[in-house]
């Protein structure tokens, strides 16, 4: 990601790096408080995909995971996810949360799109504030995945692989690609709902 500057990469890879730049400063500030001061300043944030049929739905509601959409009965008019990703969510208790990722593409969106279940898709920007809604965790692989365990994103964070995330890397380099390959699967798992207020780039109605 540009833009971070040689100090923010800095910060980031000492939050990579599980050191930080004081001790002191540890002692006082969060991990989360830091990605956020950090995102804050160079205007980052998460992604959200969504077929733009949706948008009348968030900006009513908002951001809602799947189980309150059919409790509320309003189904995502498009929803991002197939029936056999729906129903492993479900089991494994993760359509109880908002699906958020770390850039603005992602695997299964394009299978989506090519799939024909999204017509028109956006990268919903979410702010970096979304990690302070209470009970907000991270994942490191796809959330519904057998072996997945989803924890709290304090803890998660310095488990992240940030530096390919958002400094500069030679992506033509195959490990690189691994990297960001398995970077581009982590997920913030964010509970109930994510209000229109942490959407920053969502198109008036």
């Amino acid at each position: 990601m540009s833009g971070l500057g040689r100090r923010g990469a800095s910060c980031i890879s000492g939050l990579a790096g599980g050191n930080t730049i004081d001790s002191r400063e540890e002692r006082k500030v969060s991990d989360i408080d830091k990605l956020i001061e950090i995102l804050t300043k160079i205007r980052g944030g998460f992604y959200h995909f969504t077929d733009t049929r949706n948008l009348a739905l968030i900006r009513a509601s908002g951001l809602l995971y799947t189980r309150a959409q059919k409790e509320k009965e309003r189904v995502a008019i498009a929803p991002g996810g197939n029936d056999w990703s729906l129903d492993a969510d479900r089991r494994s208790g993760m359509d109880a949360f908002v699906h958020l990722c770390f850039f603005d593409d992602h695997p299964m969106e394009w299978i989506a799109r090519q799939q024909g279940r999204i017509a028109d898709s956006l990268f919903l920007k979410i702010s970096p504030q979304v990690l302070r809604i209470p009970d907000t965790l991270i994942v490191d692989t796809v959330s519904n995945r057998a072996d997945a365990v989803p924890r709290p994103a304090e803890e998660m964070i310095r488990n992240l692989d940030l530096k390919v995330i958002y400094t500069r890397t030679d992506w033509k380099d195959p490990a690189v690609q691994e990297r960001l390959k398995a970077a581009k699967k982590c997920e913030i798992l964010v509970p109930s709902h994510i209000p229109i207020n942490l959407i920053t780039n969502i198109p008036n109605g």
